[in-house]
């Protein structure tokens, strides 16, 4: 069982969290400031961290906490500035989620950040993903796909059978960015489904997509 070491000073965010996590099978420690922290960072797999802690930016510990042992870190933040986002990865996190957020994208980055290094390659249907190459191959042939359009892909094999809605799909892939109408998804599964024949994407009306599960 992978534990999770939770900082977070909002007491209704940190006991949902706590809760889901628990509820998907990890052990989950939570900790409201940063002095409550370096005590249990040792026992830690993986540290989620809210960046504007009560008691001051909890930015200013991570490099001492990272010295103590070296973890994956989701920073958790309201603030949407590039640059603020970007000194919490050259501070040493390793993923950025920004509030507010949904339960399942959050899961889909810890399970990514816990994932055995040597798990490296996702299969689906004659399609291989080599996820630290970010290649993808169709029976053996080289498949070029945009950047989108492998985030697209890695996401729907990684959760194979389950609905995501257009809009879901738009805040997953492209974050706070702003497009005109859902039609920015539509154009990429369009595309995906004609570079990956065998691909499987149902489309539910009024609803969103699916990839059914192999």
């Amino acid at each position: 069982m992978s534990r999770i070491l939770l900082i977070e000073d909002d007491p209704l965010i940190g006991e949902g969290l706590t809760y889901f996590l628990e509820s998907r099978g990890y052990a989950c420690i939570w900790r409201q400031t940063s002095d409550q922290v370096e005590s249990h960072w040792y026992q830690a797999d993986l540290v989620i961290l809210d960046r504007q802690l009560a008691d001051g930016d909890s930015l200013r510990h991570l490099p001492h906490w990272l010295s103590i042992k070296a973890l994956p870190v989701i920073m958790l933040t309201a603030k949407v500035d590039v640059e603020q986002r970007v000194e919490g990865l050259m501070a040493g996190a390793k993923d950025y989620v920004i509030k507010p957020f949904s339960h399942d994208e959050l899961l889909a980055r810890v399970v990514a950040q816990l994932r055995p290094l040597g798990e490296s390659r996702l299969s689906y249907q004659g399609i291989e993903i080599e996820l630290s190459q970010r290649s993808v191959t169709l029976k053996g042939e080289a498949i070029d796909l945009k950047p989108k359009e492998f985030q697209l892909l890695l996401l729907f094999v990684q959760h194979q059978g389950r609905v995501f809605h257009r809009e879901e799909l738009l805040n997953k892939i492209w974050g706070y960015q702003a497009f005109p109408t859902t039609r920015t998804v539509d154009n990429h599964i369009l595309r995906l489904r004609q570079k990956l024949p065998g691909l499987t994407i149902e489309t539910l009306r009024g609803v969103g997509y699916r990839l059914v599960a192999t």
